[in-house]
């Protein structure tokens, strides 16, 4: 059974509805999403007369290794640049995705609660 809600609550409400709103909106503006981690490195090639045999400086690469999870299991996955560049942004609109829903959240429980029965 739900109480009548005060007339002082309702601007404060409104001003939650709207923040909620605006995650939502945060959250659809986003276009890739992935998680996972992308290691860049070079490595020597491993020809004794190369010269990254002798020099760290020019060591082959960068060379991209994209790991994530897939239903419960460790895949890895080696990437072009422009695969992990769009794979960067896709493991940061994940992070991003994250913090608005954390929010969201919180913005919730004011909502449900109430600001003055919320406790850190």
């Amino acid at each position: 059974m739900s109480r009548p809600m005060k007339h002082h609550h309702k601007p404060v409400l409104r001003r939650l509805r709207q923040r909620t709103t605006d995650l939502r909106h945060g959250i659809l503006a986003l276009d890739y999403v992935s998680s996972g981690t992308l290691h860049s490195r070079s490595r020597p090639c491993g020809k004794p007369n190369c010269r990254c045999a002798d020099d760290p400086d020019a060591w082959h690469g960068p060379y991209h290794d994209w790991t994530r999870r897939k239903q419960g299991r460790l895949v890895h996955c080696a990437v072009t640049d422009d695969q992990a560049r769009l794979i960067r942004r896709a493991i940061a609109n994940r992070r991003e995705i994250d913090r608005l829903l954390a929010q969201w959240e919180d913005e919730t429980v004011l909502e449900i609660l109430g600001p003055d029965r919320v406790t850190d």
